[in-house]
């Protein structure tokens, strides 16, 4: 039998080189490569990039692919709300999530629930939760909400069936509630009438003792002024955020009634008698303010 030498075998074959071929033009000449096409751009002073939405209200820059992909993402989410599924009943258990009410008819005829869970939840619910609060945030224009302040809060989730998945649910509206101990009464519509006329004076045409003189004013566009004397008020709210599809069915107050019953155990809370508070609320927010506490709300600083 014969034996290979050492070196032989295409194991051992040094590579063979690849031959390189340039294409050349009939004449003998290389070929010149293709020009890509030129696209004349033009700037305009006049027109701006910056868009705002008339659905979700968030500003972005137009043409910018980053703006665009976060502004379709955030107007879906603040229209038709986020889901809420099998993955996430799957952790309720553990992550503690309490059913607070079944069967929560809506102006609509439409039924839902209520749930609620700790706010600095951990796992995939903790993770939907930080997606919902970036949503909420950039809708009302607000700050992320502290480690501090979600230790102490508790989310209340309004949901509804889906349309298009039996096994899946809607997330439509969202209050956080927050454990505080003080906020200020809201002035009553006479004193901030007041108050009005004497920002239009001079101050040394004001006596000190004047009463409207002493107000803090909260939104001076809507006319929302308050006492300055911080009152014993056990519950805060500072995020409330009902989805733009299904506002006016009365999500917010049967969300906030939830919490007020729930919040602290064995202790209903009664917003009439001040026992609520809101932070700085926008125009939609003070509405709802007024007609569910029935001018009892408070004011406190987030």
């Amino acid at each position: 039998m014969k034996r290979k030498c050492f070196g032989e075998g295409a194991e051992n074959e040094p590579p063979t080189k690849k031959r390189i071929t340039t294409k050349t033009a009939p004449s003998g000449r290389l070929a010149k490569p293709k020009q890509s096409v030129l696209r004349q751009l033009h700037f305009s002073i006049e027109t701006s990039v910056l868009r705002t939405c008339t659905v979700c209200g968030l500003s972005y820059t137009c043409g910018a692919p980053d703006d665009e992909s976060l502004h379709r993402a955030h107007c879906l989410r603040v229209q038709r709300g986020m889901e809420w599924g099998r993955e996430e009943e799957r952790e309720a258990e553990k992550a503690g999530v309490e059913e607070i009410q079944s069967a929560v008819k809506l102006k609509n005829g439409k039924k839902g629930r209520i749930i609620c869970f700790k706010a600095n939840v951990g796992g995939r619910i903790g993770s939907k939760l930080t997606i919902l609060l970036e949503t909420i945030n950039l809708a009302l224009s607000s700050p992320p909400l502290s480690t501090d302040v979600l230790q102490s809060s508790k989310a209340y989730l309004y949901l509804i069936p889906s349309l298009t998945n039996a096994h899946r649910e809607k997330i439509v509206g969202c209050v956080i509630a927050q454990r505080i101990s003080t906020a200020m009464t809201v002035a009553a519509p006479p004193e901030t009438l007041l108050k009005r006329n004497s920002n239009q004076a001079t101050d040394h045409d004001l006596p000190t003792s004047l009463p409207t003189h002493r107000l803090v004013a909260v939104d001076t566009t809507s006319g929302l002024f308050c006492h300055p004397e911080a009152l014993p008020t056990p519950l805060g709210i500072p995020r409330l955020f009902v989805s733009s599809a299904h506002r006016r069915q009365g999500i917010a107050s049967r969300l906030l009634s939830a919490a007020a019953a729930t919040f602290i155990h064995g202790c209903p809370l009664d917003p009439v008698n001040g026992d609520v508070a809101f932070t700085q609320p926008t125009e939609g927010g003070h509405a709802v303010m007024q007609n569910w506490g029935g001018g009892g709300v408070r004011i406190y600083e987030e």
